[in-house]
């Protein structure tokens, strides 16, 4: 008599998962953003309909229901018995429909500006002390800045995100720093707290900012901030090439016409420039 061969299952792997549920998902998620999704979908809904809908026990939907609201995500309309969409909630979805209206509605301004400048444009927002890369307009040239949508950086040495950096306070950016640091990339990259002060106060003066070789050797870009209705920056669009074309005169020419295309995107995003800025 001889064993039944054994199957391995690849180690990290869960043994398997309920029918209908993808692999590697969180059923307590799946379910509460299913809660989520009907709340949405309604103008006030009750926890049997909710629960029938879903198809969860009534006491399984208020539990998760009762976490959301903890977070913001729902409310709760005691004299009607139901359940509303969060203030949570609004701001999340106010947040996609900014990153995807701003990269949407800026594609044309990023493409003329490739066009009359023969160099990379690139448009990204800040997040957590980061820039994350969401869209690009790729030059012609055969020497070019490349960076995948998705791409993250760190502020301090990015066009963008010294341009964005310069929209917050000192106390704001002190506060960042003492998080994240500013660590050196290249000989160039600023890591001394007051002299990125020194150069913030120069980009909040003119406008536009300049990354000299700082995240990568040979590479410059000069970029300028995009604002919203309230006149807070959002985003910010870049144009990146090798110092060979980027030369300091050519610097100073683009900088200005960056900032003049960031004033185009802002305005066709419904968005106002800020008085020093204007």
């Amino acid at each position: 008599m001889t064993d039944a061969p054994q199957i391995r299952r690849p180690r990290g792997r869960p043994r398997s998962t309920g029918p209908g549920q993808p692999s590697g998902s969180v059923q307590s998620l799946d379910r509460a953003l299913a809660l989520l999704k009907l709340v949405a979908a309604s103008d006030g809904i009750g926890l049997t309909d909710l629960s029938q809908r879903a198809g969860i026990a009534p006491s399984t939907a208020h539990r998760l229901l009762t976490t959301l609201q903890a977070h913001g995500f729902v409310d709760y309309r005691e004299a009607q018995g139901h359940w509303l969409i969060g203030v949570e909630a609004f701001r999340a979805g106010s947040a996609f429909v900014r990153r995807t209206k701003v990269a949407d509605m800026g594609r044309a301004v990023m493409r003329r500006l490739m066009e009359s400048c023969g160099e990379t444009v690139n448009l990204a927002i800040e997040q957590d002390g980061d820039v994350v890369f969401i869209s690009q307009v790729e030059t012609h040239e055969p020497i070019r800045a490349f960076f995948r949508p998705g791409t993250r950086g760190p502020a301090h040495a990015s066009g963008i995100g010294k341009a964005l950096l310069a929209e917050h306070t000192d106390e704001t950016v002190r506060r960042l720093l003492q998080r994240k640091g500013l660590p050196g990339f290249t000989p160039k990259t600023i890591v001394e707290p007051e002299r990125l002060f020194g150069e913030l106060a120069e980009i909040r003066r003119r406008g536009w900012s300049l990354d000299d070789e700082e995240r990568n050797l040979g590479m410059r870009c000069v970029a300028a901030a995009i604002y919203n209705e309230f006149g807070e920056a959002i985003a910010g669009v870049s144009i990146s090439g090798p110092v060979v074309r980027l030369s300091d005169e050519r610097v100073g020419e683009l900088g200005p016409r960056v900032k003049r295309a960031a004033a185009e995107i802002t305005e066709s995003i419904g968005g106002t420039l800020p008085e020093r800025t204007a």
